[in-house]
């Protein structure tokens, strides 16, 4: 930076320094679009990122050294890096995201880290097996169509959540009773699927006042009705949350649950001698919704954590390139994807947890808590 005694050169100097980094910027751009493209989702991160009037401060405050200094502005190296090569210097994955397969699935943003959280345990999805998209266990054929259905109907008084499963196939192996299966985490049967899940948080919302729709669909068979395969997922639940919005108008809360792949030891956790599930918030970012739906993930995850410390493992941001991106959550300000333990957790450990969440949440709701 330049330095001078007299103002009208400062200002001068700093309306030169404007310019020529605004230039520069412009030179450098143009030069990689004829390599790269910026994507929209990038740039619009970055900027949010981003405060121009506080870049224009600083600039300010190094020709007028009174100004008090600003510790945590990000530099301009930091940001040119960012917007130019999608580099973020404190974080490496982002030197070798897109040069190594696969690493980008590690890119997912902790944007509150629980318990011993870091890029070494992040969540990991777990895809259905083939077969159970390709052969429908004769066991479930005989379920009943409500079970089929996209949402179970029920009147529009006073049910303001709803709960329902993407992914319903993702089961835990405690609960599962043919263990010889190689694929025991996953199953179609609701009683040891995330379904049991389901059932266990509505009965405890329930028993605290809060009207609860929650749709059992088989996920599985209806997206082998359809030929669709593990991708269609989130398109097929979607159907199922429009349509529960439509029937009941005062539902305000979604809740998308689903159980994380990770071993015992990071999905599990004692306090007070009492062993939980641990749980954990997904937000996608690729939506209009996103702020608030993430600000209510981070309420709900700072007061599970006040009375449950270690039961959350943290709040995770989800572009498309790390998952679907949206996970239904721009049809509401409070949508949740909400993941419950592992597929190595057991049932006592799961309600633990469910307690916990339908306690804490009931507070919220009912205006109990700090939130």
């Amino acid at each position: 930076m330049f330095r001078s005694s007299n103002p009208t050169m400062s200002l001068f100097k700093l309306i030169v320094q404007m310019t020529l980094i605004t230039i520069l910027t412009f030179i450098v751009a143009v030069s990689f679009s004829f390599n790269s493209t910026f994507s929209s989702t990038s740039v619009k991160s970055l900027l949010k990122e981003v405060n121009i009037q506080s870049i224009l401060v600083e600039m300010v405050r190094s020709e007028v050294h009174a100004l008090p200094a600003k510790d945590n502005l990000p530099s301009i190296t930091e940001l040119s890096l960012d917007l130019l090569l999608n580099i973020k210097p404190k974080d490496v994955r982002t030197y070798l995201g897109n040069e190594i397969p696969g690493l980008s699935l590690y890119h997912t943003e902790i944007a509150v880290a629980g318990k011993g959280t870091n890029i070494t345990n992040l969540p990991i999805e777990s895809p259905p097996p083939p077969e159970l998209i390709k052969q429908i266990d004769k066991s479930e054929e005989n379920s009943s169509k409500e079970q089929d259905e996209l949402a179970p109907k029920t009147p529009n008084k006073n049910k303001a959540v709803f709960i329902y499963h993407s992914h319903s196939w993702e089961a835990f192996k405690p609960l599962v009773k043919d263990q010889k299966n190689a694929n025991s985490s996953s199953s179609m049967n609701e009683n040891a699927n995330v379904i049991a899940v389901g059932d266990k948080l509505k009965r405890d919302l329930e028993d605290k006042g809060i009207g609860v729709v929650h749709s059992k669909q088989n996920v599985t068979k209806a997206l082998a009705s359809r030929n669709w395969n593990y991708n269609y997922s989130y398109i097929l639940s979607r159907e199922a949350v429009q349509e529960a919005m439509t029937d009941n108008n005062s539902l305000k809360f979604l809740i998308d649950i689903h159980r994380d792949s990770q071993p015992k030891n990071i999905t599990t956790i004692t306090i007070n001698q009492k062993k939980y599930a641990r749980l954990f918030f997904v937000v996608g970012k690729e939506h209009k919704n996103f702020e608030k739906n993430l600000e209510f993930a981070k309420k709900l995850n700072s007061e599970l954590e006040k009375k449950y410390p270690g039961i959350s493992r943290g709040v995770f941001i989800k572009g498309k390139s790390e998952g679907n991106g949206v996970y239904n959550q721009d049809l509401t300000e409070r949508a949740l994807l909400l993941e419950f333990g592992g597929m190595d957790n057991d049932l006592t450990e799961l309600y633990n947890s469910i307690e916990a969440f339908a306690e804490i949440f009931s507070d919220y709701y009912w205006g109990n808590s700090e939130i």
